[in-house]
């Protein structure tokens, strides 16, 4: 699926700019909203796996949402079309997305949970390494025909539906952790203060990172190709690739506080570099660094939450921390597009490079305070299911 998406993703903010004359801050929104409907249906498809103890129905769904949704990007005419298409597409991620991530936490031994993050975040990684790297190629052989890209975006879709449909196999799962009731917002106050830590550190660690279509229309903007833009994602999704998996296998040594910290520290520099990029060079440097930043942030932002939340309640705080980093999400990339518009791209990085500094310093404070809470050995004594 994310060959599929990424192949759709990588040229989006471009064909939005360059084919439907759609402005930078216009493309803010549309990534916003797509990804924050995305991030909010997690929320309910989470509560809703709960209740239902069967994850791989919901996840099914979703896939089959985003797989359908392709060949509206290979019609579109305007972008109003573009809009729903991706609002669509990514309503389904948010329906697979909470299931998933919790049905991966309920399969693995808690002391390897960073190492089954790390490797999933991975694989997802190394499918959006290929999608762009599939998308080059397309655009080369067809001198740059956006449409044909999108068509051929939907086979790798179907072909993930039906390896879900008859290879995926769900556990059963044990009644005591599982609620008899159907879960409720107020049972959000059930989970611990650290859970909400975490829901803050995902918060200000997304508000730091909008939408990658920055990093495309960004390689643009310095005068590349638009045949050869979707190279950028594979640059990034090829660093993305390498670090995720041995990022979480150490976290489960060492801890994932320390690493995630890296992970910010990296992402200021990203911002700087593709702040003052004069040539392509720098902005290949920059969403390298950016990918960097991803391997060592995303897998264990997860492993985190399924560190800190019971698992009675697993789907639900994944809906409910998917749903915090969508808003914001949606307030990066729409303050990301509004700085670009309005004073110039070298604005959007610099107030990314501002953003991620406020994050480090709010997230080395908050984790002082519950410092045991996130401790290797505190990890490791968490109830899992059998």
């Amino acid at each position: 699926m994310d060959i599929s998406s990424e192949m759709i993703h990588s040229l989006l903010p471009v064909f939005l700019v360059s084919v439907l004359g759609s402005s930078v801050i216009q493309v803010g929104l549309i990534e916003g909203a797509a990804e924050s409907i995305a991030m909010m249906a997690r929320l309910f498809s989470g509560i809703l796996s709960d209740r239902l103890k069967k994850r791989k129905y919901l996840v099914i769904t979703g896939y089959s949402i985003g797989a359908l949704m392709k060949p509206l990007f290979a019609i579109a005419t305007s972008v109003a079309v573009v809009f729903w298409a991706r609002f669509f597409d990514r309503l389904g991620k948010g329906i697979r997305g909470a299931p998933r991530d919790a049905l991966i936490a309920d399969v693995s031994p808690v002391e390897t949970r960073g190492a089954s993050y790390g490797i999933r975040q991975s694989l997802d990684t190394f499918g959006a390494f290929c999608g762009p790297f599939l998308a080059l190629f397309i655009m080369i052989l067809t001198a740059g025909n956006f449409r044909i890209v999108f068509w051929t975006a939907f086979i790798p879709g179907i072909i993930a539906v039906i390896i879900l449909i008859t290879m995926v196999h769900e556990q059963k799962r044990k009644e005591t952790y599982f609620l008899t009731k159907l879960p409720q917002i107020r049972d959000l106050r059930k989970l611990p203060s650290p859970f909400k830590v975490v829901c803050i550190a995902g918060f200000l660690f997304t508000l730091s990172r909008f939408s990658e279509a920055f990093l495309l229309l960004r390689a643009q903007n310095v005068g590349v190709d638009v045949k050869y833009i979707p190279l950028f994602m594979v640059i990034m999704n090829l660093f993305y690739f390498f670090t995720s998996y041995p990022v979480g296998n150490l976290s489960d040594r060492l801890g994932r506080t320390g690493l995630m910290k890296i992970s910010l520290v990296i992402l200021i520099f990203s911002d700087l570099v593709l702040a003052i990029s004069p040539s392509w060079w720098f902005v290949a440097v920059g969403t390298a660094l950016w990918g960097l930043h991803m391997g060592f942030s995303q897998g264990l932002l997860s492993a985190l939450v399924a560190d800190t939340a019971s698992p009675s309640l697993r789907g639900t705080a994944f809906g409910f921390f998917n749903l915090i980093t969508g808003i914001s999400l949606l307030l990066a990339s729409v303050i990301a597009g509004f700085l670009w518009d309005q004073i110039g791209a070298e604005a959007t990085f610099l107030a990314g490079a501002l953003f991620a500094v406020a994050a480090f310093l709010v997230f080395t404070i908050l984790i002082k305070r519950y410092k045991a809470s996130f401790s290797v050995s505190n990890i490791t004594k968490l109830p899992r299911l059998s």
